[in-house]
């Protein structure tokens, strides 16, 4: 998978608000899907969508024992996105820091 497409994936997993929370409890430690689906308001089978979505985006891993399917978050789930945002606000504030310097070297207006 190629840099953007992964980019595209992560923010496209981020983007719904269920798995954002997902993601808020798999944050404090891994969970089978039973526990995640409770507090949400989705039937099982949109919950294992979800799950899917954001594993296959990278953010989370799963495994199965026995009968049991646990999520955790990924070790680097975030890294390319913080990486992709950083350079983002570099990029701008180089942009910023050109302006600056063609507004210092305008002649200054006087007052008549």
């Amino acid at each position: 998978m190629t840099e953007p497409d992964n980019i595209d994936r992560l923010f496209q997993a981020m983007a719904d608000p269920y798995r954002r929370s997902f993601i808020e409890r798999l944050s404090k430690g891994p969970a089978s899907v039973k526990e995640l689906a409770a507090p949400a308001d989705v039937q099982l089978p949109a919950v294992l969508k979800h799950l899917r979505v954001l594993e296959e985006g990278g953010i989370v891993v799963s495994e199965k024992v026995g009968r049991v399917r646990t999520y955790r978050m990924h070790k680097e789930a975030f890294s390319a996105m913080s990486d992709w945002i950083e350079q983002r606000q570099r990029e701008m504030n180089a942009a910023f820091d050109r302006l600056a310097d063609l507004i210092a070297e305008l002649p200054e207006e006087k007052d008549h």
